[in-house]
């Protein structure tokens, strides 16, 4: 979870400020506390925190006062109001008034850890939608969700690669989303005006790529009654992309290369070549470089190719991108089938957690628009999810203790250097995930963050 976010606490009991201050404070949010309205409205105005907390019944004012100074200064932000004397009444007053949702105590702070968590994702990817075109009239994010530090170096190379007019390999098991790249590449290259076409190689029959890649003249063969562009003239002035390059065959390798080298492309049954002016990006989820050692891949080709070259990271690496992916699909889908907001239970983001996605951004797209097809609630449950995501168990880590041997007993390691060892280890294993980190340990997230500070300070 990215820890960034500033919660702001505005309640007057101070044991049940201090409570809350420390359970929130375990997801790494920065917080901020107040005791009474006009302190929690000053701060809310100054700090700009990204969610308020707030008691209804406040010694001068109620939370919702602070919730309407926020309006009048034009800022949104998620705003819970809890209160220990909840009417249907007053709930769907502050509902009305813009609150986002209402607490009766006692609280649990699960529960309100858990609100916190979906309001602010909610607000992240609705201020992604309204930044999604910049004034280019493009993605700010380029069109691609998530907040890992991979995806973040991703962003940057595309980036980078982008600005030059050189072929681009984009490498990715499927599923990852190698055609959103290479089109985020398209969108931020100086040829966004032009085409932009996507080609599946390997959905093309052998006999008839060269026809399609490079266009023939009427009468070239049996059926070709008039003449017909191929798809490199189609993308002439934009960017042409080939995904599954590895299905080319070795032949029509060849004028791939002459076509990256000489700019120039011969119809079959033509005399001459034709100029094209086009940018190639080639994606493939096979490993090019072991193809080139089995004879299935020209090297020349290859190393043509991989100058520019990207990998996509499968979505098990991705961390905390698994919630704001599913809840992002899950919008999608539930918009596509005109159903009211939809919110993931804390068991299903367990579950998805745990699943390694062997299908990557694809499989999750899927497994979330079956979610919202067998959900008649509004909270999608691990029975709404498809059967080999449910019945996945998590799996430990493998022994995090050395293999000790016949080592004399003087060497052994503590138990303390054992845990040490083993918390290191789960946390590699699981992206810094702590939440899943905890879970794997047996251990709530409080006793996790005093391990790992006590590891710091050490």
């Amino acid at each position: 979870m990215r820890t960034s976010e500033t919660l702001l606490l505005i309640e007057d009991d101070a044991s049940l400020r201090t409570l809350l201050q420390e359970e929130l404070a375990l997801d790494g949010y920065r917080m901020l506390a107040a005791a009474n309205c006009a302190e929690g409205a000053a701060m809310a105005v100054s700090e700009s925190p990204d969610l308020v907390i707030s008691d209804l019944r406040l010694p001068d004012g109620d939370g919702l006062d602070v919730l309407r100074k926020l309006q009048a200064e034009g800022r949104v932000v998620p705003f819970i109001i809890i209160t220990a004397f909840g009417t249907v009444d007053q709930a769907v007053e502050a509902l009305q008034a813009g609150a986002d949702d209402f607490l009766t105590k006692p609280l649990s702070t699960e529960h309100l850890r858990l609100k916190v968590r979906r309001l602010l994702a909610h607000a992240a990817l609705s201020l992604e939608l309204a930044h999604y075109r910049s004034a280019s009239g493009e993605p700010a994010n380029l069109g691609l969700v998530g907040e890992s530090s991979a995806m973040d170096r991703l962003r940057q190379e595309i980036r980078q690669v982008a600005r030059s007019e050189a072929a681009v390999l984009i490498n990715g098991e499927s599923g990852t989303g190698k055609e959103l790249v290479a089109r985020a590449i398209h969108r931020e290259s100086d040829r966004r005006d032009g085409p932009f076409i996507p080609v599946n190689c390997a959905g093309i029959p052998p006999e008839l790529m060269e026809s399609e890649f490079f266009g023939h003249e009427a009468g070239a063969f049996t059926g070709a009654r008039q003449a017909r562009k191929g798809l490199f003239a189609e993308a002439s002035g934009g960017t042409l992309l080939l995904d599954e390059i590895g299905e080319m065959p070795l032949a029509l390798q060849a004028k791939l290369l002459r076509v990256l080298q000489e700019g120039r492309v011969k119809p079959v049954g033509a005399e001459r070549e034709e100029p094209v002016d086009v940018r190639i990006v080639a994606a493939t989820h096979v490993d090019l470089m072991e193809a080139v050692h089995q004879g299935d891949f020209r090297e020349d080709l290859y190393y043509r190719l991989e100058t520019l070259m990207l990998t996509v990271p499968p979505l098990r690496e991705r961390g905390d991108d698994v919630e704001l992916l599913a809840m992002h699909f899950l919008r999608q889908s539930a918009d596509r089938h005109k159903r009211g907001f939809l919110r993931l239970g804390e068991s299903t983001l367990n579950t998805l957690t745990d699943y390694p996605f062997p299908g990557n951004v694809r499989e999750l797209a899927s497994a979330m628009e079956r979610a919202v097809t067998f959900c008649d609630g509004d909270v999608v449950q691990p029975e709404h999810l498809p059967a080999r995501i449910r019945k996945r168990q998590a799996s430990l880590p493998g022994r995090t203790v050395d293999d000790l041997g016949k080592e004399p007993t003087a060497s052994w390691p503590t138990l303390e250097t054992l845990q040490k060892r083993y918390v290191s280890q789960v946390m590699e294993r699981v992206q810094g995930n702590k939440r899943r980190a905890a879970q794997i340990l047996g251990i709530n997230r409080r006793t996790l963050y005093r391990w790992l500070e006590q590891g710091d300070n050490e």
